[in-house]
């Protein structure tokens, strides 16, 4: 079942006796438990009837004992297992699990792997209760997550400012919640977040951010390209350059791969290089000013000097004078 569906499931108070969520995102994991911990009882019940353990601290028997009480003055009771993964034996849980007490929640957050379908237990649950695999969102995925969570909450958002927050915030999704919380609390419902109200109330600097770096070497502007890359060695906390080889290298990669592309009509570039429709206009001016020889250069260069900033080859050369140095080399 997907975490849309689980959470709308609780929200119409559909409970299953037993879930179990493994895999490696753990954001899905936390929301549909904490969404549990929080809505399912009301206060009064939570004193008698809501049970927290932690997987290294109990073993399955005991976790049974707790599942198999009744609930005390509630229709139901909810036992939260966090860290899962740390309790030893847990395919023993599968006897529970083909029977399990419907007047109680049990809750098993198995949590930055994903646990083997194979195993008696995810099939027993699959059956009475729920299985769920929360995966990790790529980075070509996060902009539009974004934007649907946004929309949730009565906000919209344009691609460039996804595509801002993304580039800053990476694929951490609790700390991208955070911050979309916050736009949520500061912004009237209906407002279109643009890349200055980004940096208005999160902070990231609409010209001088590893986006508009990209943009700039796509558009061979090389005053604004330079402008970009002094501010980033001059900041290089806040712009390390891990992150901007990083972000470059997949950049210039796609460029690489619409060259190859048979196909070039809109849906199909899109498609190709994971990207919005919206961009793709600058991809095709980008490309129409690196041929692939040069692209091939530039993923080579883009390798190299993520080894120099580890210290391969370097001895003395700083984040931010290797940085200037690459940009050189891309734009001539």
């Amino acid at each position: 079942m997907k975490f849309e569906q689980i959470i709308t499931d609780l929200k119409n108070k559909t409970y299953y006796p037993i879930y179990l969520l493994s895999g490696e995102e753990a954001f899905f994991i936390d929301e549909i438990s904490d969404y549990i911990e929080n809505n399912v009882l009301d206060e009064m019940a939570k004193e008698f009837n809501l049970t927290i353990i932690y997987g290294k601290e109990v073993d399955v028997p005991t976790i049974v004992s707790h599942a198999k009480r009744f609930p005390m003055m509630s229709d139901y009771q909810v036992v939260i297992v966090k860290e899962a993964q740390d309790l030893k034996k847990i395919e023993e849980l599968a006897d529970y699990a083909a029977q399990p007490l419907n007047s109680t929640l049990l809750v098993l957050c198995y949590k930055y792997k994903k646990f083997d379908k194979r195993k008696a237990l995810s099939k027993t649950v699959a059956k009475t209760g729920i299985f769920f695999e929360s995966a990790r969102l790529y980075e070509n995925k996060i902009p539009d997550w974004i934007s649907s969570q946004l929309s949730s909450k009565g906000l919209s958002i344009r691609p460039k400012a996804a595509l801002m927050l993304t580039e800053f915030l990476g694929t951490d999704l609790s700390k991208i919640s955070n911050e979309i919380e916050k736009l949520a609390i500061n912004l009237p419902q209906h407002t279109e977040i643009t890349d200055a109200i980004i940096e208005e109330n999160i902070g990231i600097s609409k010209d001088f951010n590893v986006f508009e770096l990209q943009n700039a070497l796509g558009k061979k502007d090389v005053l604004k390209a330079n402008q970009i890359i002094n501010y980033f060695a001059a900041n290089q906390k806040d712009n390390p350059m891990i992150k901007v080889v990083g972000v470059l290298y997949m950049y210039f990669s796609k460029l690489l791969i619409f060259h190859y592309l048979k196909d070039k009509s809109r849906n199909n570039i899109a498609s190709a290089l994971g990207i919005n429709p919206f961009f793709i206009n600058d991809y095709q001016e980008a490309a129409g000013k690196y041929n692939i020889r040069k692209l091939v250069e530039i993923v080579s260069l883009l390798k190299e000097y993520d080894l120099k900033s580890k210290g391969v080859n370097n001895i003395s050369s700083t984040d931010g004078e290797l940085m200037k140095e690459l940009v050189f080399k891309i734009l001539h």
